[in-house]
């Protein structure tokens, strides 16, 4: 607006400015770009022709690419978590293979097994019924002829036993077959109709390998089945795991609760953070005195007996002093008969609680009681241990959970000095069930919330 003109009046003026952030399209000389192509999905009727059309899936070891790798490059000596399992043969890129589905449910066989990745895959495969023989996949030999290589790049080869083969009826009963060898698949005529049978359903791989990263044993495991002319579409079942060499399992004291009669799992926590360890022997992780006939403290020493879930004990023996001994190496004598060499820390909650998982270890309590008597020193006499546990989960199925381990240390003062002395020393364990008891559950009665109109008594009210 010019406002000092008379009269006032408005004033148009173009600028010509270049912007550099505004992109302008003049003419659109493309065409396909002006609207989006839906893509076609996979699905069973045009997988076929689509992976042809993409060139299929394939894997190699060779690239087009420049190589970075030299001649001179150590090679791997051991297996890694993830690398494939390599089997011999003439080129590099030979693995051990175990069909998956891939994008749809149909198997594709360039899936290779990876070191300690255990899997385990259902698929189907397109079968026709005059071509069954010839199909490697629906064959023995094709999972049990390859060997593996016991590391990679190397010459050693493991061979891939059977262990066992069963065969599956059309009624799906199962028949262990006993050195039948390595049969094919065969096509056989029963009247009108035609079967092939032979037919590889389920696959099992066994591996046992070693610490230092070696396969050192293959096994397999197979179920064989027939199918008629009328399936086109064959059920195959694959799986793979791995089981280390010269271990053995773990003792457990009850999965998951506590079982009576089992010790219970101790161990330490050297640090804060770190896991709980423990001795290999689950009979000496939480021990007691052990009781003997001569009730002799010093000619039992070093016999201690395992602290059983469930079980209240009651031990103890007789130390006989003669001459002077000082009160503080008698003090510390005694404790180490009542605690043993090695006291834990923590106790499991579970009877399969693992070492890593801290969560679900109790620590022990540990307390020091002192007799009343004032004397110059204090001899401990007596350990008792209690154990609070609680029933875990459903009413129909509990299982017994530890939530609490309590250690008392009962001392008392030292006795008059004499030529001989007797000190009865003694241990006792204590389980105690604090579980609530159970209460049975009502639903509350259900309240009516009925809203009435306002004119609802009209003309009455």
């Amino acid at each position: 607006m010019n406002l000092t003109a008379d009269p006032p009046h408005r004033v148009f003026k173009l600028i010509d400015q270049i912007n550099p952030s505004i992109f302008c399209i003049h003419i659109s000389n493309y065409k396909p770009a002006l609207s989006f192509a839906n893509p076609e999905v996979p699905n069973e009727d045009n997988f076929d022709r689509l992976i042809q059309a993409s060139g299929g899936f394939a894997l190699s070891a060779t690239s087009n690419g420049p190589s970075t790798a030299t001649s001179d490059a150590p090679q791997p000596t051991k297996y890694e978590y993830g690398v494939p399992l390599q089997t011999a043969g003439t080129s590099s890129g030979s693995f051990l293979r175990l069909p998956s589905p891939l994008m749809s449910s149909l198997c594709t066989d360039e899936n290779p097994a990876a070191f300690l990745v255990s899997q385990a895959f259902e698929c189907s495969r397109r079968v026709d019924i005059e071509e069954c023989e010839q199909v490697e996949a629906l064959s023995m030999a094709h999972y049990s002829s390859p060997a593996i290589l016991r590391v990679p790049n190397s010459t050693t080869q493991v061979s891939i036993k059977i262990q066992s083969v069963l065969y599956q009826s059309l009624n799906h009963t199962l028949t262990r077959l006993e050195g039948s060898g390595v049969l094919r698949p065969s096509l056989v005529s029963t009247g009108q109709d035609r079967l092939c049978s032979n037919v590889v359903l389920e696959v099992k791989y066994s591996l046992l390998y070693t610490a230092t990263g070696q396969i050192w044993e293959a096994g397999l495991s197979l179920v064989l089945g027939t199918f008629s002319s009328t399936v086109t579409l064959l059920q195959q079942k694959f799986e793979i795991h791995f089981i280390q060499h010269d271990t053995k399992p773990v003792p457990r004291s009850g999965n998951p609760g506590y079982r009576v009669g089992l010790p219970l799992a101790a161990g330490f926590q050297p640090q804060k953070g770190s896991g709980i360890i423990q001795t290999t022997n689950r009979q000496e992780q939480f021990t007691i005195l052990h009781s003997t006939g001569k009730q002799d403290c010093l000619a039992s020493e070093g016999l201690r007996d395992p602290v059983l879930f469930g079980y209240n004990v009651q031990s103890g023996c007789q130390l006989r002093l003669t001459g002077t001994i000082p009160c503080e190496l008698l003090a510390q004598k005694i404790q180490g008969l009542l605690r043993g060499q090695a006291f834990p820390d923590y106790v499991a909650a579970f009877g399969n609680s693992r070492a890593q998982d801290v969560q679900d270890w109790v620590p022990v309590r540990y307390v020091t009681h002192s007799s009343n008597m004032k004397g110059p020193c204090q001899l401990p006499v007596a350990l008792g241990i209690e154990v609070k546990w609680t029933k875990y989960g459903s009413l129909l199925n509990p299982q017994a959970r530890i939530v609490n381990v309590t250690a008392q240390l009962i001392s008392i003062p030292e006795p008059l000095p004499g030529p001989e002395r007797t000190i009865v020393i003694s241990t006792t364990v204590t389980f105690v069930d604090v579980s609530a008891p159970a209460e049975a559950g009502f639903r509350a009665p259900p309240t009516i919330n009925a809203r009435l109109p306002f004119s609802f008594f009209f003309p009455f009210v």
